[in-house]
């Protein structure tokens, strides 16, 4: 039976929040460690659970890890931590070690003030989702609420440099097989997060002429202006570099986005569409299958049938992708954000590997990135946010639903609309994609607004 103030922490990629407030408060953080280690240790048979961490750049970070491992080791646990390392890092690290689970502290593509935790099981799936609830439990009932506060880190420097050295071998040697990439110009940005020491150094040990930028974090930096969500001054740099294509990362590196040598933005969906091709063509595309998600666009879908492939979706999030790929066993799925999965690789997105997987295909092909994207006609698709204060179910909004069908008669079969909630932000997201864009700007509008009237102190927000 959950306690009477038992809240949901755990979102679909983990805890998020404010950095500083409930749950990612000091004690809160401590109180997360702890249960997660004594947790881990129901099912280690007596032995101490083992732990690895690692954190974006974000300046909240050390603090918050500190405190995580300062809970986690009160409860028994022994604890490694990797320092700034992407979130795919760890999951890498927690099957090789291997650790019993590993830790990343980061929020991703939000901004710095934000923070979060995410645990990765050492298969690299998510932390399961009954132990998710029994860690909730046990903050909501203020189980080790004595716990002391944390003081340092339990690894050293050097030990932490060795863990980022083990995965940065393991991407260049194991990933990319020594990948050649000598003569190519490649602009790398990696949003002044995680990746801003690996990527670069990756890249040119591969053979190929780097330039990075948004590479020098200062703890508030990430994210700002750059990376994967804000992909305009990697358009110019590449241009002004006359690069051969250049590569966005969060501010974790889970995700990786693309632009060509004439600038041209090539999304997630681009992205699936060129590994699909080059795997068909090398009879590695198993079942025929592709996984993404409902926020996919339709015209990758109508694209992939032509060439005999089928487009399966899920609802949004990574977990979901993974799981459905594991269902079918098939080979690879992903996002529009640019969050991709190669099961046979890691059952982890990681944006690094999505890049040398893209480029791996620019070489054997012989082609440049917006040629192998040709084919795929992407249909005009509007996304509109809308703050909600609290997120009521579609379902008990008539007014919203019947708006809905009618502009679903409207689109037809040319057509889609979709109506969700943000898994991570106080946000209704209204997504229409059809033939005529104007059309579905409108259509998206008009139903933005019902949504801003029917729920009060909702705000539009782009």
């Amino acid at each position: 039976m959950k306690p009477e103030n038992y809240q949901r922490l755990f979102g679909t990629d983990g805890i998020r929040a404010r950095a500083g407030d409930f749950p990612l408060d000091s004690a809160t953080i401590r109180t997360i460690g702890a249960s997660l280690a004594r947790h881990l240790a129901e099912r280690t048979g007596g032995r101490s659970p083992r732990i690895v961490t690692g954190r974006d750049t974000r300046e909240s970070g050390l603090a918050i890890e500190r405190d995580l491992i300062a809970g986690a080791a009160s409860a028994g646990a022994e604890i490694e931590s990797a320092g700034v390392i992407t979130t795919p890092g760890v999951a890498f690290l927690t099957k090789a070690l291997p650790a019993d689970v590993g830790v990343v502290i980061s929020a991703s593509h939000n901004p710095y003030q934000d923070n979060g935790i995410k645990v990765f099981e050492p298969t690299g799936r998510k932390l399961a989702d009954a132990t998710e609830r029994l860690i909730e439990s046990d903050v909501a009932e203020n189980r080790f609420a004595d716990l002391p506060a944390a003081d340092q880190l339990s690894t050293s420097e050097e030990r932490a440099s060795e863990l980022r050295r083990r995965y940065l071998d393991y991407l260049q040697h194991d990933v990319a097989h020594d990948l050649s990439l000598a003569g190519l110009k490649i602009v790398v940005d990696c949003a002044n997060g995680a990746a801003s020491e690996i990527a670069p150094e990756l890249f040119a040990n591969l053979g190929a002429d780097v330039v990075a930028i948004n590479n020098q974090p200062n703890g508030r930096n990430i994210n700002l202006d750059c990376g994967s969500l804000h992909i305009e001054a990697l358009q110019a740099r590449v241009r002004a570099e006359r690069a051969d294509v250049g590569v966005a990362f969060d501010g974790d590196a889970d995700r990786a986005l693309f632009v060509d040598a004439e600038g041209t933005f090539v999304d997630g969906d681009a992205t699936l569409w060129v590994l699909a091709n080059y795997l068909r063509s090398r009879n590695e595309l198993r079942g025929q299958v592709v996984v993404a998600t409902v926020m996919t666009n339709l015209g990758l879908e109508v694209a992939l049938r032509q060439q005999g492939i089928q487009l399966v979706r899920t609802s949004v999030g990574d977990k979901y992708v993974l799981d459905e790929l594991l269902k079918r066993d098939a080979t690879l799925g992903g996002e529009q954000s640019g969050h991709i999965i190669f099961p046979n690789i890691s059952l982890a997105g990681d944006g690094i590997v999505t890049a040398i997987n893209l480029l791996t295909v620019m070489k054997d092909e012989g082609k440049p990135l917006g040629e192998l994207t040709q084919g795929f006609n992407v249909y005009p698709q509007i996304l509109l946010n809308v703050r909600v204060r609290e997120k009521v179910p579609f379902e008990n909004l008539p007014a919203v639903q019947e708006m809905a069908s009618q502009i679903e008669r409207s689109l037809g079969a040319r057509g889609r609309l979709l109506l969700r909630y943000s898994g991570t932000e106080p946000l209704a997201r209204v997504m229409i994609e059809g033939e005529d864009e104007a059309q579905v700007r409108t259509h998206a509008q008009r139903l933005a607004d019902m949504i801003r009237a029917e729920i009060r102190g909702s705000d539009a927000v782009d």
